[in-house]
């Protein structure tokens, strides 16, 4: 079995694949305060609540944005299974060429979405990304990474509105239903879900000008549902993009094989 691990400022996702299958999946806190052995116990109780020994656990990959947890979670992987992981990044074969101006700046959870990506369309492609930032990648019809947007994520800049405003209260982000919201929350997430449609759907435009029209819109990502059901501009759902993406990875390194 491989454990794949992506860890972002917010949350970390993780996938166990039975060969080609992914068995079971979970979301959990990306926590800087944990030690290693707060996050062996918290993966031991997750692999037995679905009947996994970690004893069959025999290679990990891991992408991360957040090198303080990256380190935690590499001592983690030598304690706890035994294994030295594969973390995507310089020297790790993807099977794409990057063509940005500096490679090794561009994040590794970015770069995996775009392998998935690859894999399951034909480019063309636009990958969005709902993590803490929404991130925007074009990969061409060739297969190259060309580079892409990043903006605030819808989160944080929910997060932000409610810390900066004396009277505006912290709000859950659902479907707002209406834009002209009846009261100051239902106003609030009008102006917050709707708004961020709207950005979405403009990148998108200007990204499709740049690279092609025909360009496929891939979204993945922890808020990707409420996004996607307001919008005709994303043509593919893809919860688990980044974890089938560590996947074929690992398979490219022959990780687990």
């Amino acid at each position: 079995m491989i454990l794949t691990m992506d860890i972002g400022n917010t949350n970390t996702v993780l996938g166990i694949y039975e060969e080609n299958d992914l068995r079971t999946h979970w979301r959990i806190s990306t926590d800087r305060s944990k030690t290693p052995d707060e996050y062996g116990m918290l993966f031991k109780n997750l692999f037995e609540s679905a009947s996994i020994t970690s004893e069959k656990v025999n290679s990990i990959i891991i992408s991360s944005v957040v090198p303080p947890i990256l380190r935690i979670l590499k001592k983690t992987s030598f304690r706890y299974f035994n294994v030295k992981p594969l973390v995507v990044g310089p020297g790790v074969k993807t099977g794409m060429n990057i063509k940005t101006d500096n490679p090794k700046e561009v994040g590794a959870d970015r770069i995996v979405n775009a392998v998935a990506a690859g894999k399951l369309y034909s480019g063309p492609l636009i990958i969005v990304d709902f993590g803490t930032a929404t991130t925007f990648c074009a990969v061409s019809s060739q297969g190259e990474y060309l580079g892409g947007a990043i903006a605030p994520g819808i989160g944080i800049s929910a997060e932000a509105l409610f810390n900066q405003s004396a009277k505006l209260p912290r709000i859950e982000l659902i479907e707002p239903g209406k834009a002209i919201g009846k009261n100051t929350i239902d106003g609030m997430k009008a102006g917050i879900v709707f708004g961020f449609v709207g950005q979405v759907e403009y990148l998108i435009k200007k990204l499709k000008d740049e690279l092609s029209q025909n360009a496929k819109v891939i979204a993945t990502g922890g808020l990707v549902s409420l996004i996607s059901a307001e919008t005709d501009s994303i043509d593919y759902v893809e919860p688990f993009l980044t974890l089938k993406g560590l996947k074929y990875i690992a398979d490219l390194n022959g990780v687990g094989s």
